[in-house]
């Protein structure tokens, strides 16, 4: 059987790398550099936590969970939605 993802409007930030004030504002605190001067986040998701590399989109999901996503797959799921 196949299934089709239902059609979900969510929010995301992507890591640049020089957004971290911004990111951590995003995930309501739930991000913090993997070490001192790190190109790598740490996210806690109801999984644990998962880290998040530069370039990764950190998601909020639809019950307000945080986790990252690699830019690919981001770009292979997502498209900008245009208000």
């Amino acid at each position: 059987m196949k299934y089709r993802k239902k059609p979900v409007v969510i929010d995301a930030i992507q890591w640049t790398g020089n957004n971290y004030a911004e990111i951590f504002e995003f995930t309501e605190g739930k991000t913090y550099p993997s070490e001192p001067h790190s190109d790598t986040l740490i996210v806690s998701t109801l999984e644990g936590d998962m880290k998040a590399g530069k370039g990764c989109y950190i998601i909020r999901g639809v019950n307000g969970e945080y986790y990252p996503c690699q830019e690919e797959i981001f770009n292979k799921t997502y498209e900008p939605l245009n208000e």
